[in-house]
């Protein structure tokens, strides 16, 4: 029975459901999170009847015909873009994007990597790096006597040293945009890197040629919204529920066909 096979794809799919749902309430909290939404697709149809098939020697055609699904499969798992809320944090270092752009992180490989949490640090050489000590590009090294750094909506690190009457301007953070944000691969730690799909990284300056503006003792939460991942996890659990009685179902109608003598 078709049937059978049928519920079981359903079944697989809603699993994988819950799966990315999990995700996003597990991260509700990670700063510069983006939530994702799994998207699906019909498997191949098996053709009883074609449509359009001639039905007789006169050329009259089936307008329908017979064709039956063999059940659904994961499509792809979108990323949703959307901005999070600004929160403020009074960290000088914590910094987030009002708008598009990825922070530039130096990898370990040498690599680039691409983030969304500004909730930078300083290193013992005075640069600004991420969590994991991964310095952000360009680098900016901060001065061990500054007495406070200011970094402005454009991207300008500026100090505040001894015996100095102006601010000294240490260097320009710029953002990368991608014309496809989702096609980022992400490898975990808040980082991602540049695919075929997301498009090579446009380098600009924060509040310049479409490029988002920089909080300064700020970070951008997680876009998860709880009420609306319960509400999607109700939705799939009962789709779940739903799949798994189309396999019970078939199984009580195989068992009658067993007891016929």
């Amino acid at each position: 029975m078709l049937s059978l096979g049928i519920g079981a794809t359903g079944m697989l799919a809603q699993q994988m459901h819950v799966d990315v749902i999990s995700n996003n309430i597990a991260n509700m909290t990670t700063t510069g999170f983006k939530r994702q939404r799994p998207e699906f697709q019909d498997l191949i149809y098996q053709n009883i009847i074609r449509p359009g098939s001639s039905s007789s020697d006169q050329n009259t055609l089936v307008p329908s015909g017979i064709q039956l699904g063999l059940g659904v499969k994961p499509g792809s798992v979108y990323r949703i873009d959307q901005q999070g809320s600004i929160e403020i944090t009074d960290n000088e270092l914590d910094l987030a994007i009002n708008g598009r752009g990825y922070f530039q992180i130096e990898m370990p490989s040498g690599e680039t990597g691409y983030t969304r949490a500004g909730n930078f640090g300083r290193n013992a050489e005075g640069l600004i790096v991420t969590a994991q000590g991964y310095t952000v590009q360009p680098a900016i090294t901060i001065p061990d006597d500054a007495l406070s750094i200011t970094i402005n909506a454009s991207g300008e690190v500026l100090a505040k040293l001894p015996e100095q009457v102006e601010m000294q301007n240490l260097g320009q953070i710029q953002l990368a945009t991608f014309v496809n944000n989702a096609g980022l691969e992400a490898i975990g730690d808040n980082l991602f890197l540049e695919t075929e799909s997301s498009g090579t990284a446009r380098i600009g300056t924060p509040q310049e040629e479409g490029v988002g503006a920089l909080i300064q003792g700020s970070r951008e939460n997680s876009n998860v919204d709880v009420v609306q991942e319960i509400t999607s996890m109700i939705t799939a659990q009962r789709a779940y529920e739903m799949n798994s009685q189309v396999i019970q179902t078939s199984d009580e109608m195989m068992a009658s066909l067993s007891q016929i003598r």
